[in-house]
């Protein structure tokens, strides 16, 4: 009698160990299930589609993480409960359940034990513009830029989320403005311009953030009318090296008219442009694209002025974004390459930083083994630029502000790695939180 009560409290207490640890694996496989379907709930044309879309995700992947008869027990996923509020939050429930074996140790009663899981996971709503560059370094990139960026773009819900699109080299290009009002984005009018896009010209970064928070900023804040998640998506494979401006010209008939300044990554070489602000690849000509710019414009802005309203450094309405500075990199008047290139650097991190004064959120993408070598005259690789854009964790510490909102940087090593990355920052971007 006293054998069979030790063998009963035994089996008992190695069926609650057993519990616990199925209770833990359920755990596990419903977490796995609701992010799963936080995800796929961006696929399909309605709600009815995205609903569908995001139960046949939770049930692969919950089925995927507990495997069949998992110490001795039968696991059942209930029917994921998908609900979306009147601002696109979207609200998945997954619970579960098994059961076990109801005798244990040769026979003796475990208690019939059916431990259970709910898992919550909440996907925000989204203000997004993707930021292509498309200079010509990334011409042997093209197709592998092209296909990540439309697979990044299928993670998100096109009648939820707001996306907008743009690309940049010179200037910057809009191709799909994003919705100030309205909810969601058309799918099919960016893969068309993706697909169109073309490489060539230097990386005017600053242009392509420029335009971005532009756009950001088209949304009225008014009537709770934002997103509770904006994004900034900034993709490039270099450091800065050109940006917008209206220059002080010996003679003012020369160009009156503000263009892309510009230099190339050696280190060495006059400064040249100007270029059309609102294209990639185009000189805007005459005396605003001299032989010698050197011999004809006497100096740079005080202050960034590329999009001022007129050739004005002291228009009060105008954003008063310093280009000679003496922090973080040093830029004086003259038109040399190193104040060119500094400055290009220095605005391409402040307009991001303005960015975040504004409640963004900053992620940058690298491509290439040009973003881990040292470019210009400074000691700086040009993923420094884009960690101090995202503000990253990583980020170097003259830029790092924990006080703001703390981006993300990925780097791709090659082509093949752009899907991932962005897939990556994807996830990241949507804050799914539980």
């Amino acid at each position: 009698m006293t054998l069979a009560a030790v063998l009963a409290t035994v089996s008992l207490a190695f069926a609650a160990g057993m519990s616990y640890m199925i209770r833990a694996k359920l755990n596990a496989a419903t977490d796995a299930a609701g992010l799963a379907a936080a995800r796929a709930v961006s696929v399909g044309g309605d709600q009815a589609a995205q609903i569908a879309s995001a139960k046949a995700a939770a049930s692969r992947f919950f089925y995927a993480n507990f495997p069949t008869n998992y110490l001795m027990s039968t696991a059942t996923l209930n029917d994921t409960q998908v609900t979306f509020d009147s601002k696109g939050e979207v609200t998945i429930n997954v619970s579960a359940s098994a059961t076990m074996p109801m005798t244990l140790l040769g026979g003796l009663p475990s208690g019939g034990m059916s431990p259970g899981d709910m898992t919550q996971t909440k996907r925000k709503q989204l203000d997004m513009v993707l930021v292509l560059d498309t200079s010509g370094s990334l011409s042997g990139s093209a197709a592998s830029v092209r296909s990540a960026a439309k697979t990044f773009l299928s993670q998100f819900n096109s009648s939820q989320d707001r996306v907008g699109l743009l690309h940049f080299a010179y200037g910057a290009v809009l191709d799909d403005a994003i919705r100030p009002i309205d909810r969601g984005f058309n799918r099919d009018s960016m893969n068309t311009h993706i697909a169109a896009l073309n490489f060539a010209g230097s990386t005017a970064s600053v242009e392509g953030m420029w335009l971005a928070r532009q756009q950001m900023n088209s949304i009225p804040a008014a009537n709770n009318n934002r997103s509770n998640v904006r994004v900034i998506v900034f993709f490039s494979d270099g450091s800065p090296n050109s940006f917008g401006t209206y220059l002080t010209w010996n003679t003012t008939s020369d160009c009156q008219v503000a263009g892309t300044i510009s230099t190339d990554d050696d280190g060495s070489g006059d400064p040249g442009g100007l270029y059309r602000l609102d294209a990639t690849n185009t000189s805007l000509g005459g005396g605003c694209t001299p032989n010698s710019l050197k011999s004809k414009a006497s100096k740079l802005p005080d202050f960034y002025n590329g999009h001022n309203p007129a050739n004005n450094q002291n228009d009060p309405t105008a954003e008063r974004i310093p280009v000679i500075t003496n922090t973080p990199r040093v830029v004086a008047n003259t038109l040399t390459y190193d104040n060119v290139n500094r400055a290009a650097r220095n605005l391409a991190e402040a307009m991001a930083s303005k960015a975040r004064d504004e409640g963004t959120v900053v992620f940058t993408l690298g491509l290439g083994s040009q973003l881990k070598t040292i470019t210009g005259t400074d000691t700086e690789k040009g993923e420094d630029v884009l960690k101090c854009m995202a503000n990253s964790p990583d980020a170097p510490a003259r830029c790092l502000n924990t006080a703001k909102p703390v981006g993300m940087y990925c780097y791709a090593a090659t082509a093949s790695d752009l899907t991932p990355c962005f897939s990556k920052l994807a996830s990241a971007m949507l804050r799914i939180s539980k």
